[in-house]
């Protein structure tokens, strides 16, 4: 394993991270800034937060201050209740590609979406299976827009609580399953983002992280499961005050050979959205350099 004691080089911050800083929006150009004075190297912005930017002065500025994104975030939301619902979602998803194009992305993220309706609180059905042959013909369509813009797509499997609204691709084993029906040649234009938020449980997960191998590991999120949580989306934990052991995770990951960037990805209403985001930043330095 790379020693992160000395420096953070490997450090990225996903900018979801510093979303709100003392409760209130932070622009995404301030957080950009604040990143880059403390000498961390890379990030990984949400699409909302670049659309309110501006994709070309995100750009700009992502190149003045000599960033690199370890992952942008995010396409997906695949299945849809009919088929101009599918048609807007393969329309979205090749402008999510394009996006991450500009921005010289290392991957587009896919949160693969779940019942068509669910997020909305009405679900138009309880079919999960058709939801997720929906998301791999989408993910499949997508496919060859995003090879010809050189963006390879990272799959992210979320925790089976999310199955209904979020993503009804759970773990490494579907989300390897897909790769391999879409991409068996491994060409490395699709593959996985692995966050241990969701995946930490998976009794499969060493086993399927080796399935992976380098080609097809893309990305790697981390934060930390905190007992009890109170918000099963908001609550996650800055690295070590948790229970998840990041660092035997992170082994399994870099075993494989993927020598890419550690990306803080945390969601916090109740705690860090509320610091300073200075403080945040600062924080996550040190837990890379000591936990991660």
């Amino acid at each position: 394993m790379r020693d992160f004691s000395q420096d953070h080089r490997w450090l990225s911050i996903n900018t979801a991270t510093v979303r709100k800083s003392r409760g209130e929006d932070l622009p995404l150009p301030r957080i950009l800034a604040a990143i880059a004075e403390r000498g961390i190297r890379a990030i990984s912005p949400w699409r909302d937060q670049v659309a309110a930017a501006g994709l070309a002065n995100v750009s700009k500025q992502v190149r003045a201050l000599g960033l690199e994104l370890s992952g942008y975030c995010r396409g997906g939301m695949f299945p849809a209740a009919d088929a101009a619902g599918l048609r807007a979602a393969r329309d979205d998803n090749r402008r999510a590609v394009d996006e991450a194009a500009e921005l010289r992305a290392a991957c587009l993220v896919l949160v693969v979406g779940g019942l068509p309706g669910a997020l909305q609180g009405q679900a138009a059905h309880k079919d999960i299976a058709l939801a997720r042959t929906q998301v791999q013909d989408g993910i499949g369509e997508l496919l060859e827009h995003a090879r010809q813009a050189k963006m390879p797509v990272a799959i992210e499997p979320l925790h089976p609580m999310y199955a209904a609204d979020r993503a009804c691709v759970n773990t490494m084993e579907q989300a390897l399953d897909i790769c391999d029906a879409l991409d068996p040649g491994r060409s490395g234009d699709l593959g996985v983002a692995v966050d241990v938020y969701h995946v930490w449980w998976d009794p499969k997960l060493q086993q399927q992280i080796a399935r992976a191998g380098r080609e097809r590991i893309l990305a790697f999120h981390v934060c930390d499961w905190l007992t009890p949580t109170t918000d099963l989306l908001n609550d996650r934990g800055m690295p070590g005050d948790g229970v998840i052991d990041i660092p035997r995770i992170r082994g399994w990951v870099e075993a494989q050979g993927f020598a890419g960037y550690s990306e803080v990805e945390i969601f916090s209403t109740g705690n860090w959205w509320k610091r300073p985001h200075e403080e945040v930043l600062d924080t996550c330095i040190a837990r890379h350099r000591t936990v991660v």
